[in-house]
């Protein structure tokens, strides 16, 4: 075998060791080696895809796995190939975001590894675990003006957990301990290990001809016929190369209680089940972003952005102790409630060593866990459920949510507001909601009920709207294969079209079962309810950008079903379906800027009264 045929097996086969379930490819020459041995790692596991011809036998490390037995034991790898690198990258962001383990994320040399740039990034910002394995030419090839050669080195800069130039590939003793040492450290930095924030990782793996099995090396380095100078076995039994216990839970911080203190959870907040059994025990309300995964159980709050936004209520309801996780932030009115926490007590749950969210710089204690000290009766309170402070949080959320629901329900017509909380409300139990940046989180957040059973992911550690179609993609793939229910994404039309080419999935892919939900208002709704819309002459064109496009014939190119809904009731009937589905939600900017500014002055205005 050739040299970078043997690295490229090794790599996956310890890869696999690690726990890889899946693998993105966006073809490539360079990459022949990484697509060849996937391949034959997916084909070995049934994995493959139906339309990846007959399963053959590859002439790559079959007969060099070392594992007895088989393949090594956890879960079977799954192969998915996208024509589009940005498409590519944010696949396996929305793999690895619902499964929560590394995925593989695989290109030839070239500007083919700048399209990953912004899906590493919300990896980075989020933490979320990728291994980036980008080919390259080898060194003799660089600054030369070759062929689809760029500067590859450290090409994401610190947006990575940890850089390597992996070095040509070489038939000499030592390469197979450094190969599978590699891949395991390389694992190890995307999960975090050791407590450590989870991310991507970089590996640039430059690559001399010839590229595929069969072929001899003209340097003499290995050959079909001439053998390996030394054995390629992984550690018996298909353990990895290298383990990386865990070092067990950090101590929690003891908080004393009080009553005024108030829990807020941001986008991917770690132990959500431990913060709102905090805030049962302390008697606090949860401010819950949707994606958050906190929103649920009796503590947590339908309208508090409504809550936030009112002054009155704010000046009444000043903390003496906030607890914050995860990235806090999607609203104004959260900032501005968590500055209110200077000089008060505000105790952050760190993401990981050296990662924490404060964006309000009001942060008193950064801290890996916090449990409750003593309870509400150990310190002379009415109990948790009883006190004032407390039922004057409900009493203001009922009484703007229930302000909401009178506007929202008055008619038929599916305004995005109402889409958001409907669509929320009407997914099964299991289901999984990918929601876009921009106006779709928002709307949740300030519509959306608390309830169990829904999980809401997003990509807001950067909240760019890119590649939200494949990153929704990729949620639903890894959340349906572990078991999980319906999926859905709750996008807006730029979104959308931003990310067309993740509509077009080979016939031979793995096909989630996602109903693309999309509220198109012809532009950047958003941008109406700036400040930017005060400037009439440039908005239109600068801001508020109409594109005209008609997105049932987008998904009609792609060979995708897709349908218009007008009114509310027949919402529930056009999510119903199988694989992937469109349904356009026409809406308009004007109106819909007018609708939110009502719901806010009648929600403030019920909050302020009831609290």
């Amino acid at each position: 075998m050739n040299p970078a045929t043997a690295f490229a097996a090794t790599l996956v086969d310890e890869l696999a060791r690690c726990g890889l379930a899946e693998a993105v490819l966006a073809p490539g020459s360079r990459s022949a080696p990484l697509a060849m041995a996937l391949w034959d790692r997916a084909k070995d596991a049934g994995e493959a895809g139906s339309g990846q011809g007959p399963a053959t036998e590859s002439r790559t490390l079959t007969a060099h796995r070392g594992v007895p037995g088989g393949r090594p034991p956890g879960p079977a790898l799954r192969l998915h190939v996208r024509i589009d690198e940005r498409s590519a990258a944010f696949l396996a962001l929305g793999l690895a975001k619902a499964s929560g383990r590394p995925v593989a994320l695989v290109c030839t040399s070239g500007t083919a590894a700048a399209h990953f740039h912004g899906a590493v990034i919300e990896a980075s910002e989020s933490g979320v675990p990728l291994l980036v394995l980008t080919a390259d030419r080898p060194p003799e090839l660089r600054g030369t003006g070759a062929n689809q050669t760029i500067d590859q080195i450290k090409l994401y800069g610190d947006a990575v957990r940890w850089f390597c130039e992996a070095g040509v590939p070489q038939a000499r003793p030592g390469m197979n301990a450094y190969w599978r040492s590699l891949a395991c450290r390389a694992w190890a930095a995307a999960v975090g290990a050791g407590g450590r924030f989870p991310g991507p990782v970089h590996l640039n793996l430059p690559l001399r001809e010839p590229l595929v099995p069969g072929l001899p090396d003209p340097a003499g380095e290995g050959g079909e016929a001439g053998g390996w100078p030394e054995p390629l076995d992984g550690r018996p039994g298909g353990a990895p190369w290298t383990s990386f216990p865990g070092g067990g839970k950090a101590a929690a911080f003891d908080l004393p209680w009080t009553e005024r203190g108030v829990v807020i959870c941001g986008d991917g907040c770690g132990d959500p089940a431990a913060l709102l059994r905090l805030a049962e025990q302390a008697g606090w309300p949860v401010l819950a972003e949707p994606s958050s995964g906190a929103r649920a159980g009796p503590m947590s709050l339908a309208a508090y952005p409504y809550l936030l936004d009112s002054p009155a209520f704010v000046a009444g309801h000043r903390p003496d102790l906030i607890v914050s996780a995860g990235r806090p932030g999607l609203s104004r009115g959260q900032l501005s409630y968590l500055k209110t926490a200077a000089p008060v007590r505000h105790v952050v749950v760190a993401q990981g060593p050296g990662h924490w969210a404060d964006p309000a710089r009001s942060a008193t204690d950064v801290v890996p866990a916090v449990r409750l000290a003593d309870g509400p009766g150990a310190a002379g309170g009415p109990g948790a459920a009883g006190t004032r402070w407390l039922a004057s949080w409900r009493a203001a959320d009922a009484a703007a949510a229930a302000a909401a629901v009178a506007i929202l329900d008055n008619g038929e017509d599916l305004s995005e507001p109402r889409l958001a909380r409907d669509l929320a409300a009407a997914l099964p139990d299991g289901g999984l909601l990918w929601a876009a940046s921009s106006l779709p989180i928002r709307d949740l957040d300030q519509q959306m009920a608390p309830r169990a059973g829904l999980r809401v992911l997003a990509s807001r550690g950067a909240s760019g709207i890119d590649g939200m179609i494949s990153a929704a993609a990729g949620a639903a793939l890894a959340h349906q294969r572990a078991g999980g229910g319906a999926a859905a994404a709750l996008v807006g039309d730029l979104a959308f079209l931003h990310d067309a080419p993740g509509l077009f999935i080979g016939p031979g892919e793995p096909q989630p079962d996602l109903v693309l939900v999309v509220a198109n208002n012809d532009g950047g709704g958003i941008f109406s309810l700036l400040e930017q819309a005060e400037h009439d002459g440039p908005f239109e064109r600068v801001f508020g950008t109409p594109h005209g496009a008609g997105l049932a014939s987008l998904a009609a190119a792609a060979g995708l079903p897709a349908v218009t809904v007008e009114r509310a009731r027949d919402l529930p009937g056009a999510l119903r379906g199988g694989g992937i589905r469109v349904v356009e939600v026409r809406t308009s900017r004007e109106a819909g800027a007018a609708l939110r500014r009502k719901l806010r002055a009648a929600c403030v205005e019920a909050a302020a009264a009831a609290g």
